[in-house]
């Protein structure tokens, strides 16, 4: 789900971190006030449990990649803005030592991975928690849904948008036709079941293990 650089109009890019930097500042400030010394172990623990499960990325036609992401499980247990921020410096992180995700294109990544991705997934398990025991499940198969169809509409726009006088793609070169059924095929049936086990299988253990300490 990574979009790499170069697959985005450079305006598109200006956008992108024109929305996302005010975002992340006031992300950070709310990540401050929810730190304390149990939770930052934790935090750091299960935020690189999420860089480690985004590493393993799967190549998908017509669109990027795809991969878990982890976030719903982290906007579960320490809210949306607290994930948002962690997945952020994550996906920076993967961009920079790693070149999984290009700089420019850090402030959609981050939209559709940590931002949308944390507040679906919140949401979603908010809704869902008294009503049925798979909550977590349905979260995070539900944010890494959600975030995929972002993706795919951030890249299946760039061929309608910014093209020659010849109608030839100058960046991205496949459409919403293209991008929109590949990223979420591969994410409502293949990702997201991988995306919902996960966050099913690691909130039911630290729940477990939270009752066990009380």
């Amino acid at each position: 789900m990574h979009i790499p650089d170069g697959y985005l109009s450079p305006s598109t890019v200006v956008v992108s971190y024109t929305v996302m930097v005010p975002l992340w500042v006031y992300g950070f400030r709310k990540l401050k006030e929810s730190l304390n010394e149990r939770t930052i172990p934790l935090l750091g623990s299960l935020s690189a449990l999420s860089f480690l499960v985004m590493m393993f990325n799967i190549p998908v036609p017509g669109g990027t990649s795809g991969h878990a992401i982890g976030t719903a499980l982290l906007s579960i247990l320490f809210g949306p803005w607290t994930a948002f921020i962690a997945v952020s410096f994550v996906l920076l992180i993967q961009a920079l030592i790693f070149g999984d995700g290009g700089i420019s294109t850090w402030a959609v990544n981050a939209f559709d991975m940590a931002f949308i991705a944390s507040f679906s997934g919140y949401f979603v398990f908010n809704v869902l928690k008294d009503k049925t025991r798979f909550a977590p499940f349905i979260a995070g198969w539900a944010a890494i849904s959600f975030a995929a169809l972002s993706d795919a509409v951030v890249l299946g726009i760039q061929p309608l948008l910014f093209h020659d006088t010849l109608g030839r793609p100058l960046y991205f070169p496949f459409s919403l036709s293209v991008t929109v059924p590949a990223m979420m095929m591969a994410h409502l049936f293949v990702f997201g079941i991988i995306e919902g086990v996960f966050t099913q299988i690691v909130y039911a253990f630290l729940t477990k293990k939270e009752e066990a300490r009380a």
